[in-house]
């Protein structure tokens, strides 16, 4: 079996893509999507029926421009999980807008507003999972869509507080973001990392051991990956988020993978349990000014994508 395939044994393959084709290509469980890769796959000739799609409807509920082109968005979510969802047999990741990653009420309507969209197509919510950014009012507001039976996909996680935060408050599912902590330590400590030392393979690790240790059901689902090391050095773990040319990567080499991370393994890891509220999360993200900085780099770039995307649609509508 080549990589692709061995790693499918021991971890669930998400593609991290809103390409259909690619998804087409590689049969993962899940897929991803973000404001990034919708405005990639917005403007591919392919998937121009889906942009027209999106705007006839949004005209059809509103004669506001500006409020068309947000309905317009919201429905090309919608309408690319719909395609991504005859594909995968699992679920896809839609995302609330990050402009609202402070705004608890905001991201609530926004979730509760694409379900019912997902719905009036005839998708159930239990294939959905809304991608918020893990801010503490995200983390909130992702209890409350999880207690109305809503799951969430939380991201841009940087730090452990966040994850435990996230695991506390019943969440299905958390994203650490590998690629960006291994950017961010290269660059500040101007050195390399291989997979054995990679601050965010360790970062994945430390996290999935803390949650197996005292039998947390979050998910841990590794995301944004810089190279197929350090997707191998977290075989293992629940979940792994990847893009189309790191899956084509695994796929084309025959080398022997074995799992890295397991229950067993977890459980004999000494760890300590703590308890994240909202005074010692914020003291922990303070703490941690890689955490602070990428995840409002993160949240200011997915911001700056979907302004592209609404500039884009603005344009055809």
């Amino acid at each position: 079996m080549n990589q692709l395939e061995t790693l499918k044994q021991y971890t669930t393959v998400v593609a991290d893509t809103g390409d259909i084709n690619s998804i087409k290509a590689f049969e993962p469980q899940d897929a991803t999507t973000n404001p990034s890769l919708l405005f990639k796959a917005a403007q591919m000739p392919e998937y121009q029926h889906l942009v027209a799609a999106a705007m006839d409807w949004a005209k059809s509920q509103s004669n506001q421009a500006q409020e068309q082109t947000e309905k317009a968005i919201l429905k090309l979510n919608v309408l690319f999980g719909q395609e991504i969802l005859a594909i995968v047999p699992g679920r896809v990741s839609t995302e609330v807008n990050a402009a609202y990653s402070f705004d608890q009420h905001a991201t609530l309507n926004q979730a509760r507003e694409l379900i019912a969209m997902y719905d009036a197509i005839g998708i159930d919510k239990n294939r959905i999972l809304i991608k918020i950014a893990a801010t503490w009012p995200g983390i909130q507001a992702a209890r409350i869509l999880e207690q109305e039976g809503i799951c969430c996909n939380l991201t841009l996680m940087f730090d452990k507080a966040q994850a435990i935060a996230c695991a506390q408050n019943g969440i299905t599912l958390i994203s650490p973001f590998v690629g960006r902590i291994y950017d961010w330590y290269k660059k500040a400590n101007q050195t390399d990392y291989s997979a054995d030392n990679d601050p965010g393979v360790e970062s994945v690790r430390s996290i999935y051991a803390y949650y197996k240790k005292f039998d947390y059901p979050t998910v841990v689902m590794g995301a944004s990956f810089r190279n197929i090391g350090q997707i191998r050095a977290l075989t293992g773990c629940d979940y792994l988020t990847i893009s189309p040319g790191l899956l084509d990567d695994l796929k084309q080499s025959q080398e022997n993978l074995e799992p890295k991370l397991s229950t067993s393994w977890a459980k004999d890891q000494n760890i300590e349990e703590i308890k994240v509220e909202e005074p010692n999360f914020y003291w922990h993200m303070n703490q941690n000014p890689m955490a602070t900085e990428k995840l409002a780099e993160g949240i200011r770039l997915f911001y700056q994508d979907h302004l592209k995307l609404q500039d884009y649609i603005h344009s055809q509508l």
